[in-house]
């Protein structure tokens, strides 16, 4: 890589990694950590990120988040119990959910646009049908839907690496990309991007964080396929977007989401995983400006 394209890359970052940790707290007595940058144009929504399984503010790609944060602001959180965030950790989805819906209440933000990656996202379609009314467009990153494919737990290496007790940020290669070298190669660079913020580092998410968020994980995937109708109540235009080989959310809950939702589309990266956002981090980045924009939706009459 050039040392003008490395300059690019890192001046983009920029506004992620030395954006401030500011605190709310809300009526639920929760104390919640977030950063908010990135310009605010007119009649333009924030959007609000929600992280994946362990994850706390520093583990957004700041790359991706600085693409986003060209056109709107971006607000990213701790859940309840995680990272700088007070708190304990709730043991389902739906309480992870009204901690969210507490926060951006606390924020005082009437509607917002809402991207969820992993365990965020199955927050992200919680909130969603609980405060219809909160959320304007909705991008589901990674993730899966209530009873979806293969996700009543993860399958033994998957779930050794996903709760070791003293998590790396090396132990996340295996598990958000690829074996091919082109992937895993896209992976350090993403591990490089995320540690390149000096000041003002969030804490890692403990243990109770991890064995709550599990126990949520796996509730959510038991087994009922009519809790998929569910998805009927998500009237929202929705993006889904998936790698296409995500060996902790089998890929195929992308395309069982949008047969479930009435205005979905989906997006699939090739030779990536389940960090394909942070893989294809200004693909994504452009195709989510696209998608909150309405770009291309025009119909004939």
């Amino acid at each position: 890589m050039s040392t003008k394209t490395e300059e690019m890359i890192m001046a983009t970052c920029d506004i992620a990694l030395t954006a401030p940790n500011q605190s709310v707290e809300a009526d639920n007595g929760v104390s919640y950590a977030y950063r908010r940058f990135g310009t605010s144009p007119s009649g333009v929504l924030p959007l609000v990120m929600l992280q994946h399984f362990r994850g706390n503010l520093d583990d957004w790609d700041p790359l991706l988040l600085g693409a986003l944060a060209s056109d709107r602001e971006v607000i990213t959180v701790d859940n309840a119990g995680i990272g700088l965030s007070s708190g304990t950790v709730p043991r389902t989805i739906t309480e992870m959910a009204r901690d969210i819906i507490a926060f951006t209440d606390a924020l005082g933000l009437p509607r917002i646009d809402l991207l969820g990656f992993s365990i965020g996202g199955m927050i992200a379609q919680e909130l969603t049908l609980l405060r219809p009314q909160l959320v304007r467009r909705l991008v589901l990153a990674g993730t899966g839907p209530q009873s979806g494919e293969l996700m009543h737990g993860w399958i033994n290496d998957v779930a050794a690496l996903a709760n070791v007790a003293h998590n790396r940020p090396e132990d996340l290669l295996p598990l958000f990309f690829e074996i091919t070298p082109t992937s895993q190669q896209e992976g350090r660079e993403f591990l490089r991007r995320c540690a390149a913020r000096e000041d003002g580092r969030d804490k890692p998410a403990g243990l109770q964080a991890r064995d709550a968020q599990f126990d949520a994980i796996t509730e959510w995937g038991i087994s009922a396929p009519s809790r998929l109708s569910r998805l009927a109540g998500i009237t929202q235009p929705v993006l889904i977007a998936a790698g296409d080989n995500d060996i902790m959310i089998p890929t195929p809950n992308a395309w069982l989401m949008a047969r479930h939702l009435p205005n979905a589309r989906v997006r699939i990266y090739p030779d990536s995983g389940h960090g394909f956002l942070f893989q294809w981090p200004e693909q994504f980045a452009e195709l989510v400006h696209s998608f909150l924009s309405g770009a291309g939706e025009e119909r004939a009459a």
